[in-house]
């Protein structure tokens, strides 16, 4: 394919995917159970923070999650104390404990208190074209309160050449304007052009396919390559391709058969 058979191509499949039929089978269901704006963004945030393995593990997990915070997060963030750890003591998810869990809730209520709440915590300078940045000044917020160090590796870090894959899989969620209903838009002050693609391993190998990415390695300097593909496409609204990669990768195996000649 050339460039511009490779953008409708492309462009064909966001629109499959882009679909409110997609979030059946999405852990961005989990934020779709609620109306208010602080209920959408910290559900979105543990089911993006939980967003590694079986995507049905990932969905029942973060679903049991929602109901010890009584299906009622930005309340149970906001009122929480040891008091309440027995409702999460139990709570584990692959590597997530109960203490990454309680440390967690600690830091959210410490950003709604005391730093103008979630949307807030990732500042997004005008000039910034990509989220390095933005992620790296989120973490040192977020991490600010005393912590156990195990805790910090499930916040991936993009300095560390991460791909911070869930921290960008959130971002899109609650950033991109969507007219199909899938990703929400609820947070106004940061443009979806500076947003980049949560590469994992299904966008990744579906992205060498195409040859739209050389990079063998799924990290920061992966994303960035990418992003710069994807911003020829579309400048304004490079994430929209994350659906068009996931959705190659997933539902047609695409990244199994032969790379594109």
């Amino acid at each position: 394919m050339n460039s511009n058979e490779l953008k409708e191509f492309l462009d064909e499949k966001v629109i499959q995917y882009n679909h409110p039929n997609f979030i059946e089978s999405d852990p961005i269901q989990i934020p779709h159970r609620f109306s208010i704006k602080e209920d959408i963004e910290i559900a979105a945030f543990f089911a993006a923070t939980m967003a590694w393995g079986n995507r049905k593990m990932i969905i029942n997990k973060a679903t049991d999650l929602m109901n010890r915070m009584g299906n009622s997060p930005f309340d149970f963030v906001m009122n929480y104390s040891e008091n309440q750890f027995d409702k999460i003591e139990t709570f584990k998810h692959r590597t997530i404990n109960s203490t990454d869990l309680s440390f967690y809730l600690k830091s959210l209520q410490n950003i709604y208190k005391n730093h103008r709440g979630l949307e807030n915590s990732f500042h997004f300078k005008k000039d910034e074209t990509d989220s390095f940045h933005a992620i790296e000044r989120f973490r040192e917020l977020f991490l600010e309160i005393s912590h156990e160090k195990r805790s910090e590796k499930h916040l991936s870090s993009p300095a560390n050449n991460s791909a911070a894959k869930r921290l960008n899989m959130f971002l899109r969620w609650v950033v991109r304007q969507d007219n199909q209903g899938v990703d929400f838009g609820i947070w106004k002050n940061i443009s979806s052009s500076q947003l980049v693609c949560p590469l994992d391993i299904h966008s990744g190998n579906v992205a060498r396919s195409l040859k739209i990415l050389t990079r063998t390695q799924n990290d920061w300097k992966a994303v960035s390559e990418l992003n710069l593909k994807l911003k020829e496409f579309d400048a304004e609204d490079p994430v929209k391709y994350d659906f068009a990669l996931f959705g190659l990768g997933v539902f047609e195996n695409f990244n199994r058969v032969s790379p594109v000649k």
